[in-house]
Formats: C-alpha cells, sequence, structure tokens
C-alpha cells in the first residue's frame, strides 16, 4: 500500500497509549528485514532514515528514500517514512519532495534558547509542507562527540521546560532523554519511568524513546505503560546483522559473493524486528490511559 503519514500511525499509538515501533535502516537488507517484520507481526511500522545513513549513501537521500517507497507500495504493512536526527537545514528541505512524512530535527546540543529558535523554524518549515516534526530535548547521547553519561546530572529532560519547549516551538512529537543513549550493544540501561509519566502528564504531544536497543523488553514495556509512544531502535538491527555476517562468513573464510552472507544479515535483522516487535506489542505492567489526538 502506498506510504503512511507517520501523523497517522503516531496519534494512533498515542491515543490508545501503544507503541509504535521506529527502526533505523541504513540498507536495503535493512529496510527489508523491518518491512518483513512488520507483515509478519501485523504491525504499523515507521521506516526511519537517518542523516548519518544519507551521509552514508553519499548524501543523496533520493535513491534510497525510492527503495523505502517501492517498498512500502508492494507491502500489506502500513508503513511511514521519517528522517531522522537532522541538523542540516537542506537536508529537512529535501525531506517533502523526497517522500518523508515526518522528519526529526535535531537541536538538542544548542542551548536551550538557540534550539526552541531553530526548532520552531523548522518547524514553520515542516508544517508549512506537511511534516510532522519531532525533536530534542535534553542529551541522549550516545553518538560520535558525545560520550556523556546518561545518568549524569542536568542530562534528562525536565517536565516544566519540556511544557514550555512544546509550546514554544509547536512541535508534534518530543525525544526525551530519560536514562537511554544512543549506539548502546548491551540493553542494561534503567530508564527514569517516574520522569517519564512526569513528562507525559507535562507535555501535550507523543513522547519519543531513541536509544531503545540498550533497554531489555520488560524496561520498554514500563516506558509505553508510563507514556512512551514512539520507540526508536537501531542499533539492535546492526547487531544481529553484524553477528549473522561474521557467523557466515566464519564457515566459508574464501567467499567472496556477498549474497549468502548479506541474506543471513537479513533474516537476522527480521527476526530482532520481529521479536521487538512482539515485545511491544503486548501489554505492559499496567495500561496506560487513553489519550485524544497528537496534542496538534
Amino acid at each position: 500500500m502506498p506510504v503512511t503519514p507517520c501523523a497517522e500511525l503516531l496519534s494512533g499509538a498515542f491515543a490508545t497509549g501503544r507503541a509504535l515501533p521506529a527502526f533505523n535502516v541504513i540498507t536495503l537488507e535493512h529496510a527489508q528485514a523491518v518491512v518483513a517484520a512488520a507483515e509478519s507481526a501485523g504491525s504499523p511500522v515507521v521506516l526511519q532514515v537517518s542523516q548519518n545513513a544519507v551521509a552514508h549513501h553519499g548524501g543523496r537521500l533520493a535513491p534510497l528514500a525510492a527503495a523505502l517507497t517501492e517498498l512500502a507500495a508492494a507491502s500489506p504493512a502500513r508503513l511511514a517514512l521519517h528522517l531522522d536526527h537532522v541538523t542540516d537545514p537542506e537536508l529537512l528541505r529535501a525531506a517533502p519532495a523526497a517522500g518523508f512524512g515526518s522528519v526529526m530535527f535535531d537541536a538538542s546540543r544548542l542551548p536551550y534558547d538557540e534550539n526552541v529558535k531553530a526548532t520552531a523554524e523548522a518547524v514553520r518549515f515542516g508544517h508549512a509542507h506537511g511534516l510532522l516534526v519531532e525533536s530534542e530535548l535534553g542529551r541522549i547521547g550516545g553518538k560520535p562527540g558525545e560520550p556523556f553519561d546518561a545518568h549524569a546530572p542536568g542530562v534528562r529532560t525536565d517536565p516544566t521546560e519540556a511544557a514550555a519547549y512544546v509550546a514554544a516551538t509547536g512541535v508534534d512529537a518530543l525525544a526525551v532523554a530519560v536514562g537511554s543513549t544512543h549506539a548502546m550493544t548491551r540493553r542494561t540501561a534503567e530508564l527514569d519511568h517516574g520522569l517519564i509519566a512526569r513528562l507525559a502528564a507535562a507535555s501535550s504531544v507523543p513522547l519519543v524513546l531513541h536509544g531503545s536497543s540498550g533497554v531489555s523488553d520488560p524496561e520498554l514495556r514500563r516506558a509505553v505503560a508510563a507514556g512512551m509512544t514512539k520507540i526508536n531502535i537501531g542499533t539492535a538491527l546492526n547487531v544481529a546483522l553484524t553477528r549473522a555476517v561474521r557467523a557466515e562468513l566464519a564457515l566459508a573464510p574464501t567467499a567472496v559473493d556477498p549474497r549468502p552472507y548479506l541474506a543471513a544479515g537479513r533474516t537476522a535483522m527480521r527476526e530482532a524486528a520481529e521479536r521487538l516487535i512482539d515485545a511491544l506489542g503486548r501489554p505492559g505492567p499496567t495500561a496506560a490511559p487513553p489519550r485524544s489526538g497528537t496534542g496538534r
């Protein structure tokens, strides 16, 4: 079916207190694996392309976006396209023509006032061109150049500041720092579920958990029950891919045909995505109260 607007998937998840899985894809194999998992699970899913992934593809957004659009068109699953962690205004402006329905504009490294100003400008552009705009408040970290502790003072998102930030910028979704970091390869993150609940109560928009690969299944379900909506997953797929490729090459150290090891990696990523979709789809320890709309 055609690409589904992210706003439609996010509003449905937000209104019912359920999770919306969002997977970062880098290669065509990533995307094929996630689409197959969404079809198997019967779950809506967001396909995300980060600014770093665009850089990996030579800075060209359109070819990968076209491939994702074609995959979505050939699939019965409800799939949205999201451009993730954008700091380059030119890339933001390229998103609508490339077929993306949402973008995460990341000004979190800037001081608060500058973050508000830059994000409000991105929101004005996004809304004028039909984009749902997500942003980040607090410091989730874990990306190159951000080697700080997720539990350090001042890193986590403040609920009062979050409410003011949403009102000042007009964002449609908010990524918050609650104890996870990007690029974790072990699932040892300890989330602050009380903070998640306070942020959900203070904010009128869906909350987004970045760095979910480092969070265990029970912790993820508790986070959704506390008020988290969009759950971003990337590194878990890369771990599955790399492990499968290494195993395949160890069995055939002289092989030169990439298809067998890429196929093994794709299968491993599909299984990882299926497991995570299943984990997020099951009810948490408590039911989140129904909420109306996306706050916009």
